[in-house]
């Protein structure tokens, strides 16, 4: 005891150093509660081939390895797309009643009207496939895979506006500083890639550029190596991937590794969980400058490909580029791939606008589905295309015998799944005679989170993160699976 105690009178600090960083120490407790219950002597460890990801994940068999997101910014008009009303051609510039609006709220753009007048589309619809599925003459080539989708018609919100809207999609929450759903999937599954993120993002743009910001794809209160990548399409995809001039590889190796070795030692001074990422992104960041290249390098896709995908699938940036990519990406192992895409805010001009918008998007997503499904991985590969609100039935504005606006639209609107775990060729849900109110199966942004979660394995009410005291997680405390759309 004598000894112990003048050693400790010594070296107090080293001492308690080693106490916290040791494996049995409040270093390991504190891991281990960061990990959950399953950190030491877990039940079960993760696939041999999976890197990262919790110990006990996915709670059960998956129908999918991963999820490529393909997120239309902005707001589509379900109404010109997948939703039609026949039955309003005869009451257009009829005035919205008001049992049908009941009194809801609307933004500051149209807040102020005198009149709500009815705007039926005016772009036709027919059915598809065995599945009989309504889309749009704007879309030909998803009306094509309408057999392959479940189009869900009774999704709806809570926020009105672009940010808090967009907000919550990706995060279960409209405040900003929650983890991305992308980020919850990584923290969960972890990856198949040992050379590329687990979580990519790119973005393109259509007619107008509306702001998204980095924290779209963040970690949030969740460890920073759980954010999404961003992919650039000017210079190089990743920032600071390239070698300074006159950095040889061999130097920047060397640079790492002792860099490394410098990080490791305050690592075991702190214990602080930040500085292994560091560590990791670090050399995430060396692997990514043979890997992205490699990645980025379409040369050797044939010319079929490139047809199938549309015109704009050689060009960085665009959608169709970003579409190719995605399915590059999947074949690799990333497990989170997102798109976002820029330009369906349409107030004013809607006919000419979304007929832009939709020449840039149904080409790609249609052939992604396709390129997919002919390589063996749509069964495995979790695809969901849509956006952040819908769109009234009444004008913004002023309605002409040719052109009309929508406004923002929680109440309803449409988005699509296909792939793994979803059942094809399914309709779900239904909208009253204006596309305005849902009167049959609604799903809730928590529901899809909770139903894109189960098509991977995991049980969206376990998986959960402690933060401030309380365990959070991608669903908050709602949530159900959307059994009726799963195969």
């Amino acid at each position: 005891m004598n000894d112990w105690v003048s050693a400790k009178a010594e070296e107090p600090l080293m001492r308690r150093r080693v106490f916290l960083g040791s494996s049995s120490g409040l270093g390991a407790i504190a891991l281990s509660s960061l990990l959950g219950s399953n950190a030491f002597g877990a039940e079960r460890s993760p696939p041999a081939s999976r890197v990262g990801g919790l110990p006990d994940c996915p709670h059960f068999a998956p129908k999918a390895k991963r999820v490529i997101y393909l997120f239309q910014s902005g707001a589509p008009s379900q109404m010109d797309l997948f939703d039609p009303k026949p039955g309003l051609a005869n009451q257009r510039g009829s005035e919205l009643p008001d049992s049908i609006r009941k009194g809801q709220r609307l933004t500051g753009m149209t807040s102020r009207q005198a009149s709500f007048p009815v705007a039926p589309t005016k772009f036709k619809f027919a059915q598809h496939g065995e599945s009989g599925a309504w889309v749009s003459e704007l879309l030909p080539h998803t009306a094509k895979m309408a057999d392959n989708i479940a189009f869900i018609r009774s999704m709806h919100t809570e926020a009105i506006n672009h940010d808090p809207a967009v907000t919550f999609f990706q995060t279960g929450n409209q405040l900003a500083g929650r983890p991305s759903m992308g980020a919850w999937v990584n923290y969960g599954l972890g990856t198949e890639s040992t050379d590329l993120p687990a979580f990519v993002a790119m973005i393109s743009s259509g007619l107008s550029d509306q702001p998204l910001y980095d924290r779209l794809w963040g970690s949030g209160f969740l460890p920073s190596k759980y954010q999404g990548i961003k992919f650039r399409s000017v210079g190089d995809p990743v920032l600071y991937l390239s070698n300074p001039d006159g950095l040889d590889a061999g130097t920047r190796r060397r640079m790492l590794d002792d860099l490394k070795t410098l990080n490791n030692i305050k690592l075991g001074q702190y214990q602080d969980p930040e500085i292994a990422t560091r560590i990791e992104q670090y050399e995430m960041a060396y692997r990514m400058q043979t890997s992205v290249p490699e990645l980025t390098d379409l040369s050797r896709e044939p010319a079929h490909i490139f047809k199938l995908y549309g015109p704009d699938s050689k060009k960085p940036g665009t959608y169709a580029y970003n579409c190719l990519l995605a399915r590059r990406l999947a074949e690799r192992g990333v497990r989170f791939i997102q798109l976002f895409h820029r330009g369906w805010d349409q107030h004013t001009s809607l006919p000419k606008n979304i007929a832009s918008q939709c020449r840039d998007v149904d080409q790609p997503s249609a052939a992604l589905l396709a390129d997919l499904k002919q390589r063996g991985m749509l069964d495995d590969t979790l695809v969901i295309w849509g956006g952040e609100f819908g769109r009234t039935v009444y004008c913004q504005g002023t309605l002409t015998a040719d052109d009309y606006g929508r406004d923002h639209h929680p109440r309803c609107f449409t988005i699509w799944m296909a792939g793994g775990g979803i059942k094809p060729g399914v309709t779900w849900g239904e909208t009253d005679e204006y596309s305005y109110n849902i009167v049959k199966d609604p799903v809730h942004i928590h529901d899809l989170h909770a139903t894109m979660l189960h098509c991977l394995g995991v049980d969206h009410t376990r998986l959960t993160y402690k933060f401030q005291g309380r365990y959070y997680r991608l669903t908050d405390v709602h949530g159900n699976v959307v059994k009726g759309i799963l195969a």
